[in-house]
C-alpha cells in the first residue's frame, strides 16, 4: 500500500471488491475532507488528512460498504474542522452523517482506566455500537492507524494510548471476530508498554530461524504434500505467532522461549465443510494429535459467527504446531467477524451464510445479561463480551476488579483482600446501599463498608460465588464459629437427652461421636450446632429403643432450642414458621426473641443489626398441633363445599383456629383460614389433601409482611 494514498488509489482499493462503488460520492468525500483539514498537521508533521485516508484504506481490507469508507474519510471533520452535522447531512445524506457523528462522540470519550467515570464512558462506547456497529469498525481502524504511527506522540501519551488499546480496543476487536486486528493492536501496544520483552522475543526468533531454517515453509510444504496426495484442493498459510501472543504464553506457563512449542500457526482453507473434516483426518494420520487441543467451532460456532476446526499436532522435532481448518466463507467471517455483514464481493453485498446479523448479535449479547432492559444493560457489559462470563467492576479509586458473572459485593470484597471480606458489613453500588446478595453488573462502582470486630456470617457461604470467597468464609467460620456451634450443640444435646430421661454426659457424647464416625465429642457438638446432623441421629446411635418408643409431645415453651436461660420467644406473625423449617431469632429488648423463617423478607430490615440475630433450631422431637398457619383458599360457591373443606382439615388432625371471608362472588368464595399444625410435614399433608379436592380452585400459604412484631 503506497505511503501517501491518493483518491485514485483509494477508489482502486474499493473497486477490487466492489466494482459498482459510488465513485463520485467517494471523490466528493475525499475532496471535502481534504478541504476541511487543509492546514492541519499530525504530530509526525504529515498533513492531517493522510490519517482519515489511511483509516479508509484499512477498512477496504474488510471490503466494507461505501458508507463506511466515506465515514472514515470524514470521521474527524465535525470534531476538528468548521464542518457541521447539517452540512454533512446535506451533502452525503443522513446515514453517513449519523455514522460520522457517532465516531465523533466516541472520540470525545476519556477512557483512562484510572478514572471512576470509566463505566459511563464504556456505556457510551457500547451505545454507539448498539446503534450501528460500523461506528465501532471505523473507530477500531482509527485506533489501528494511530497505533501504527504512535512513535510520533509524546512518551506519556504513547503509554496512555497503549493501555487503552490493550484493555479496551484489542479485546473488543477480538470479541467482534477480527482476530488479525486484535493481534496487531496487542502487539503494537506491547511494543510501547514492554519494548524490551518484545525485542527479546524477536531476537529469539532470528536465532531459531538460523538454527532450524525456514520451519514455516517446511511444514507448509509437508501439509500441501499430504493434501495433494489425498486429492484435496486447499490453500495453506503458515505464520509465526505475534510476539505479544508468545510473551503471554510465556507468562501464563512460566516457561522460557526455548521451552515453548506452539509458536507457529497454520491455516488450511478449503472449498467445502466436508473437506474440512477430510483435511483433519489427513493431518491426524500424518502427525500425532496433542490430547485436549482439538476444538470444533464448525459444529459449535462462536456467537460472532466464527467457524473453524482447531487442532494441535506434534510436527518436526517434536515441535507443536496449531492448524486451523475452514472454508473460504468461514475464513471471510474469521477475518472480518461481525463486519462480514457489510462486506462486498464482485460489486454486491456478499451473501455469506456464516456472517452474523449485527442486530441479532447485539440482541444475543443483551439476552445474556442478568436483567435485559434494552441497550443500557448491553453497555454495562463493558469488557464483558470481550471476556466471556466475566464481570468488570471498579473500586472507588477506579481500579478494575474482575469477577465471574453472578458475583456479589462479597465476592468483590474478598477479591480485594481477605481482611476486607471478613470485615464487610455492607456495600454501595454506584453510590446506592445494596444488600450483600445483590448481583453486580459490568461497569458498576462498588464500595465495601467494613467494621472492626465484624466476622463472616454462616449465610455468606450461600451468597458468595467465587471459590476464593467461599473458601475464605468457610475457613473463618471454622475458626470463629466453632466455639459458638459447640455451645449451641451442647444445648441441643441437653434438651434432646432430657426429653428421653437421659443426661448428655461427656461419656455418652463420646460414644455417640464414635458411633457416627466422628473424631471426638467437640466435633459432634459442632456439627449438631451447625445443623449438619440432628439430635435424633445422636440419640439413635446410643438409645435407639428409647427414641423409637417415646411419643411424648414437646411442650410449646420448649419448642425452640438456642435461647438463653429463661428467655421468652414467640413465632413471627409475618412468616409463621413451623417445626421442620429453618429459623433464626431476632431479639427485642424486654420482649424476648421473635422466631422468623430463614427466608422471611422482613429479615432484610435487620441486616445491619447482626448483634440482634440469634441462632435457633426447632426441637427434634414430636410437636403438638398448635402452630398456626394461614392459608388462602378459593372454593366453588356450592352447597356443602365449605363444610367438606372443614371436614378434610379435621380428618388430618388439624384444628381450624379462625376463618375470614375475603371475597364472596356468585360462583366462588375466597377465604383466609388459620389452621393449627404440628410441623412442616403436617402442613404439606393438609395442603395436598385440599388441593386434591375438585372444588378447590386455588390454595396458597399466606404470609403477610405487615404482621410485624
Amino acid at each position: 500500500m503506497p505511503e501517501k494514498i491518493t483518491v485514485e488509489d483509494l477508489i482502486a482499493l474499493v473497486r477490487t471488491y466492489n466494482p459498482k462503488t459510488n465513485e463520485t460520492l467517494i471523490r466528493t468525500a475525499f475532496a471535502y475532507g481534504a478541504k476541511m483539514h487543509d492546514g492541519q498537521f499530525r504530530h509526525s508533521g504529515e498533513a492531517y488528512f493522510t490519517h482519515p485516508v489511511a483509516v479508509a484504506a484499512i477498512l477496504t481490507q474488510q471490503r466494507l460498504d461505501d458508507a463506511t469508507i466515506i465515514t472514515a474519510l470524514l470521521h474527524d471533520t465535525i470534531e476538528d474542522t468548521k464542518s457541521t452535522y447539517s452540512e454533512v447531512t446535506e451533502i452525503f445524506g443522513s446515514e453517513i452523517a449519523e455514522l460520522v457523528d457517532g465516531v465523533t462522540k466516541l472520540t470525545n470519550l476519556q477512557l483512562s482506566s484510572t478514572q471512576t467515570k470509566q463505566a459511563e464512558n464504556f456505556r457510551k462506547l457500547f451505545m454507539a455500537m448498539s446503534r450501528d456497529l460500523r461506528v465501532i469498525l471505523v473507530k477500531l481502524a482509527d485506533r489501528l492507524h494511530n497505533m501504527r504511527t504512535i512513535k510520533s506522540m509524546r512518551p506519556d501519551k504513547q503509554v496512555q494510548k497503549a493501555h487503552e488499546t490493550m484493555d479496551i480496543y484489542a479485546p473488543l476487536a477480538g470479541r467482534m471476530g477480527m482476530q488479525w486486528m486484535r493481534e496487531e493492536l496487542e502487539d503494537l501496544a506491547f511494543s510501547v508498554l514492554n519494548l524490551e520483552a518484545r525485542n527479546s522475543i524477536m531476537r529469539r526468533f532470528v536465532t531459531l530461524q538460523k538454527e532450524t531454517g525456514d520451519v514455516i515453509q517446511k511444514i507448509t510444504d509437508d501439509i500441501r504434500f499430504i493434501l495433494r496426495r489425498d486429492d484435496i484442493r486447499a490453500e495453506v498459510l503458515g505464520r509465526a505467532k505475534k510476539p505479544y501472543s508468545i510473551w503471554r504464553k510465556m507468562e501464563e506457563k512460566e516457561q522460557g522461549f526455548s521451552r515453548l512449542s506452539d509458536i507457529y500457526g497454520f491455516r488450511v482453507i478449503v472449498d467445502s465443510e466436508a473437506d474440512c473434516y477430510r483435511v483433519l483426518g489427513a493431518i491426524h494420520q500424518r502427525w500425532r494429535a496433542v490430547p485436549g487441543r482439538f476444538k470444533d467451532y464448525i459444529s459449535q460456532p462462536k456467537s460472532n459467527g466464527y467457524r473453524s476446526i482447531h487442532t494441535t499436532v506434534s510436527g518436526r522435532d517434536g515441535k507443536r504446531v496449531e492448524v486451523q481448518i475452514r472454508t473460504r466463507q468461514m475464513h471471510d467471517v474469521a477475518e472480518s467477524g461481525v463486519a462480514a455483514h457489510w462486506s462486498y464481493r464482485d460489486g454486491v453485498r456478499a451473501n455469506n451464510p456464516f456472517a452474523v446479523d449485527p442486530v441479532s448479535w447485539i440482541a444475543g449479547l443483551t439476552e445474556r445479561l442478568d436483567s435485559a432492559e434494552g441497550h443500557d444493560e448491553f453497555l454495562e457489559h463493558v469488557k464483558l463480551e470481550m471476556y466471556a462470563d466475566k464481570v468488570f467492576c471498579f473500586t472507588p479509586k477506579g481500579e478494575v476488579v474482575k469477577l465471574p458473572r453472578g458475583a456479589t459485593p462479597l465476592d468483590f470484597a474478598y477479591a480485594i483482600h481477605t481482611r476486607i471480606g471478613d470485615a464487610c458489613v455492607g456495600a454501595r453500588v454506584d453510590g446506592i446501599r445494596v444488600p450483600l446478595w445483590t448481583r453486580v453488573k459490568n461497569g458498576q462502582s462498588v464500595e465495601i463498608m467494613t467494621a472492626e470486630g465484624q466476622r463472616p456470617q454462616a449465610t455468606w457461604v450461600d451468597i458468595a460465588v467465587t471459590g476464593k470467597a467461599k473458601s475464605a468464609i468457610r475457613r473463618s467460620l471454622r475458626i470463629e464459629d466453632r466455639e459458638r456451634f459447640i455451645k449451641l450443640g451442647r444445648e441441643l444435646a441437653r434438651v434432646a437427652f432430657e426429653h428421653i430421661g437421659k443426661k448428655a454426659s461427656d461419656k455418652a457424647l463420646r460414644i455417640a461421636a464414635k458411633h457416627m464416625g466422628l473424631p471426638d465429642r467437640d466435633e459432634l457438638l459442632a456439627r449438631l450446632g451447625s445443623a449438619e446432623i440432628n439430635a435424633r441421629d445422636v440419640l439413635e446411635g446410643i438409645y435407639p429403643e428409647l427414641v423409637t418408643r417415646t411419643g411424648d409431645e414437646i411442650e410449646l415453651n420448649s419448642a425452640v432450642v438456642g435461647l438463653e436461660q429463661g428467655q421468652a420467644f414467640e413465632r413471627a406473625a409475618c412468616c409463621q414458621p413451623v417445626p421442620g423449617e429453618r429459623i433464626v431469632g431476632i431479639s427485642y429488648r424486654g420482649k424476648g426473641v421473635v422466631v422468623h423463617a430463614i427466608d422471611c423478607p422482613v429479615l432484610s430490615e435487620f441486616e445491619e443489626q447482626s448483634g440482634r440475630w440469634v441462632d435457633l433450631r426447632w426441637h427434634s422431637g414430636k410437636h403438638p398441633a398448635a402452630h398456626t398457619v394461614s392459608m388462602r383458599i378459593t372454593i366453588s360457591n356450592d352447597a356443602g363445599v365449605l363444610g367438606r373443606i372443614c371436614t378434610l382439615i379435621g380428618e388430618q388432625k388439624a384444628n381450624i383456629a379462625d376463618m375470614k371471608f375475603l371475597d364472596r362472588k356468585p360462583d366462588f368464595y375466597r377465604i383466609l383460614i388459620d389452621v393449627d399444625l404440628r410441623d412442616v410435614e403436617h402442613l404439606h399433608t393438609v395442603m395436598t389433601v385440599l388441593e386434591a379436592d375438585s372444588d378447590v380452585a386455588a390454595l396458597e400459604r399466606y404470609r403477610d409482611q405487615a404482621r410485624k412484631p
